[in-house]
């Protein structure tokens, strides 16, 4: 569908919505209409919308963008239950390095550095990183900062830049890390 390839959201929600009403077992459908609804902000549509694309197809991808909705919708002891279950799934390591994004940050927003620390661990800093590893490394610098280690926070923000020198939010970063210090 080109209109979300386009990332035009709205329009794409609106030839979903019809699309679902002529096929609503679809799961390409039911997928790219959570996606637009989430992009849009409709995070309780999207929520049910991505629910369905995962009992439909059994598929857990994207598991991540639930938990996000559910964070966005403040309902916390979902958001954990959510991030319990996708791991009991055994999930693909991209989606388990997305999830680990969206739970970890929750965890931030709410002030439980240690949690977050334990959720976002990033591991070896390999070389040639994938790119959820990359916004797991971000969000590991974060946390790292928040946690008064600035050291870390470089160390990871360095391997980021290194990895990708346009990697977005890098200057927000790095003032984060400063005020760390």
């Amino acid at each position: 569908m080109s209109e979300f390839a386009d990332e035009r959201y709205g329009a794409a929600y609106d030839q979903l919505k019809r699309a679902k009403d002529l096929a609503p077992q679809a799961a390409t459908i039911r997928e790219l209409l959570g996606l637009s609804a989430y992009h849009l902000e409709r995070w309780e549509e999207a929520l049910r919308e991505l629910r369905t694309f995962r009992r439909i197809t059994g598929e857990t991808t994207q598991m991540p963008v639930e938990i996000d909705c559910l964070r966005a919708l403040g309902r916390t002891e979902d958001v954990e239950k959510t991030f319990r279950q996708l791991g009991e799934l055994d999930p693909r390591p991209e989606t388990d390095d997305e999830a680990r994004v969206v739970y970890a940050s929750s965890l931030l927003d709410r002030g439980l550095v240690g949690d977050a620390w334990r959720v976002i661990k990033p591991g070896r800093l390999v070389a040639n990183p994938r790119p959820s590893a990359l916004r797991r490394w971000y969000v590991a610098a974060r946390v790292a900062a928040a946690s008064g280690d600035a050291a870390a926070a470089r160390r990871l923000a360095d391997a980021i830049a290194e990895a990708d020198a346009d990697f977005p939010g890098m200057e927000d970063l790095r003032a984060e890390i400063s005020a760390s210090d």
